[in-house]
């Protein structure tokens, strides 16, 4: 019996593997006879696993969609892949599946072989998931995460090597304590050891799977939330203008078009959002913010104020803006010089106050 159910569960596996196979290279795989092959495709049928046969010298077998789910065979890759994806959507906005992922999640561990569940474990404690708008997603190898989650859970240092934005590459060995997903990208909260301070580093910079080493005594973490201190450090603190603005839009409206990792939002009452956001330039937040197409209101800095009247005023010598119309020539002086009517008035551009 025990022959059977592994010889059975082999099967499904290679139908799983390969869209089509025939009998013949089934059972070369199995090294069993197609009269094997055909009974053990009967008793995979009569568990629920729909399999079709196509005849003729070409024909073979086929796994198909059914009516209900059968179980599904996964390898350790596959399944930890699963698990990943599960604990990101339980853990996401997206509304109506959160408790079946949960589900999920549970059914999955319970089946897990021993030594796949400290990963597991480590998987769905060591990351979080900030809410926002789809977008696209930058690739990230699954075996960083999976390390990274493993050094989280068993508290091992690990070692990298890491791209730098506009640096050179180089070799990172941190204490990992959090992973956070904002849906674009994957960040990891760390303690560097060479910097001696806490750091937040792009999963898709790394050069390398990070090798673990020597376990490290817990610090006192920087923040409660380590999800919103990734926030607040992705989009405030390396920057050199801290932009905050109140928009005349309700925060689900706003957030739609704002992504977690551009700005930190709140709501101001039913119908308002304060948007915090850091940037190197303050045109660029004014050209986003005109484009959003809503009213809204700078609170800080005062040179973001100043950078949108000087905006406003080219923008209104680019649109041509009109003065008053110049008074005529009087009537009298106008006769006395040739006898004819008054000159019509003429529009002329105004000339601007000076901007700073």
């Amino acid at each position: 019996m025990l022959e059977t159910s592994a010889r059975l569960l082999h099967l499904l596996s290679l139908l799983q593997l390969r869209r089509e196979w025939t009998g013949a290279a089934l059972a070369e795989r199995m090294s069993v006879t197609e009269r094997t092959v055909r009974r053990d495709i009967g008793k995979l049928r009569s568990l629920g696993y729909p399999i079709s046969a196509s005849p003729g010298i070409a024909g073979g077998y086929q796994l198909g969609a059914g009516a209900q789910l059968p179980p599904l065979l996964l390898d350790d890759e596959e399944a930890l892949a699963v698990a990943l994806g599960l604990t990101a959507v339980a853990s996401g906005p997206v509304s109506g599946i959160g408790e079946a992922s949960v589900r999920a999640l549970v059914k999955l561990e319970q089946v897990l072989p021993g030594r796949l569940r400290p990963k597991f474990s480590a998987l769905r404690q060591s990351v979080s998931v900030l809410a926002g708008p789809s977008a696209a997603a930058s690739a990230v190898n699954p075996e960083f995460l999976t390390a990274f989650s493993t050094a989280i859970s068993e508290r091992r240092t690990a070692a990298f090597r890491y791209q730098a934005l506009e640096a050179a590459e180089g070799r990172r060995i941190v204490e990992p304590y959090k992973l956070v997903s904002t849906g674009r990208r994957w960040y990891l909260v760390a303690w560097c050891t060479e910097r001696q301070d806490w750091r937040t580093f792009r999963v898709d910079r790394c050069q390398s799977v990070p090798v673990l080493r020597e376990r490290f005594t817990p610090r006192p973490l920087p923040a409660r939330d380590l999800a919103a201190y990734v926030q607040s450090a992705i989009t405030r603190s390396p920057y050199q203008y801290d932009v905050v603005i109140r928009i005349a839009a309700p925060l689900a409206s706003v957030a739609e078009q704002v992504p977690a990792e551009v700005a930190v939002l709140e709501a101001d009452g039913p119908g308002h959002t304060v948007l915090r956001s850091g940037w190197d330039s303050l045109d660029q937040p004014l050209v986003r913010m005109a484009g959003m197409g809503v009213e809204f209101e700078i609170l800080a800095p005062e040179e973001m104020r100043e950078r949108a009247r000087t905006a406003a005023g080219r923008l209104a010598r680019a649109a041509g803006a009109l003065s008053v119309t110049q008074a005529a020539p009087s009537s009298s002086s106008a006769g006395s010089a040739s006898g004819s009517r008054p000159a019509p008035a003429v529009h002329r551009k105004q000339a601007l106050p000076p901007t700073h």
